[in-house]
């Protein structure tokens, strides 16, 4: 069956969706993103996915392209025409299509939406999860408003890259002071030998992950010790686990860190229960 796209108002097959030339994200990388979990044909934590997506457009002044509940309908239409249960819906919106210039265009340029979707197999998954991950670390080269959901993804990409060359699954940003920002495409966790959940605080430096979000709300149902403050390169490695946190990954085991063993090489104990427990608390709408 032929994935199906929505662009501008219309569901077309994957293969015919296209937008204008001088599309701004095209042009400049003018727009910005979201990817939301699909878990038994339910669209996972949608309303703080939603809530995300509205702040990275005021932030950077692009209209909402449609109404939330029209968007809402959108998103739900993508996953029931791509038969999706378990899977991803990604959706972007950008500023839309003018003649290139690098000031805005006219403020009644439609912004411009894209939304798709597509199946995961979820047994590969898990199997990746059973073995977990290994991670590099790079120099955090990003620009400073890493708290809006950009397209502007070209760094990352490059983190990435490096990381699949060294045979990593993801790469860990650190700033000039030797503290962990996050991965490429995910939230960084540690867990310390006296069991203490440590992530960045997301005010600055990092994108507050929704994934992120959910999962501090089920350590702090478990009564798990929390606390959100950065943590070195040199901490994680001496951790006694780690982990990673996206929708596209969920709480993902991190069992390498460059060339250092985390723990005894294996995916710990409290990072499996998270991991397993997780849709416990998130949020599930039909």
């Amino acid at each position: 069956m032929s994935r199906i796209a929505y662009v501008n108002g219309v569901y077309v097959p994957l293969r015919d969706a296209c937008v204008h030339i001088e599309d701004r994200g095209f042009q400049f990388a003018d727009g910005v993103y979201e990817v939301c979990e699909v878990f038994g044909g339910r669209l996972i934590d949608e309303t703080r996915h939603l809530a995300r997506l509205k702040r990275s457009l005021s932030e950077l002044g692009i209209g909402m392209p449609v109404g939330e509940g029209a968007l809402k309908v959108i998103l739900r239409e993508t996953v029931r025409r791509n038969r999706v249960r378990n899977g991803l819906v990604y959706l972007q919106v950008t500023r839309g299509a003018a003649r290139r210039d690098f000031v805005f265009p006219a403020a009644d340029t439609p912004p411009t939406l894209v939304v798709t979707a597509r199946s995961v197999d979820r047994s590969k998954a898990e199997a990746g999860a059973a073995n977990g991950i290994s991670v590099i670390s790079l120099p955090d080269n990003r620009w400073e408003r890493v708290d809006i959901k950009s397209t502007g993804l070209l760094p990352n990409a490059l983190a990435r890259q490096r990381a699949k060359e060294r045979g990593a699954k993801e790469a860990w940003f650190v700033d000039k002071d030797g503290y962990v920002t996050e991965g490429a495409a995910s939230n960084a966790w540690i867990i310390t030998r006296e069991n203490t959940l440590l992530t960045r605080p997301a005010e600055s430096g990092i994108l507050r992950g929704v994934t992120r979000t959910t999962l501090l709300d089920l350590a702090r149902r478990d009564n798990l010790l929390v606390s959100e403050r950065p943590f070195t390169l040199a901490e994680a490695k001496a951790a006694k686990e780690a982990f990673v946190t996206a929708a596209t990954a969920l709480v993902m085991p991190v069992v390498r860190i460059d060339d250092t063993v985390i723990g005894d090489g294996k995916p710990g104990a409290l990072t499996a229960r998270l991991r397993a427990r997780f849709h416990e608390v998130a949020e599930r709408s039909l």
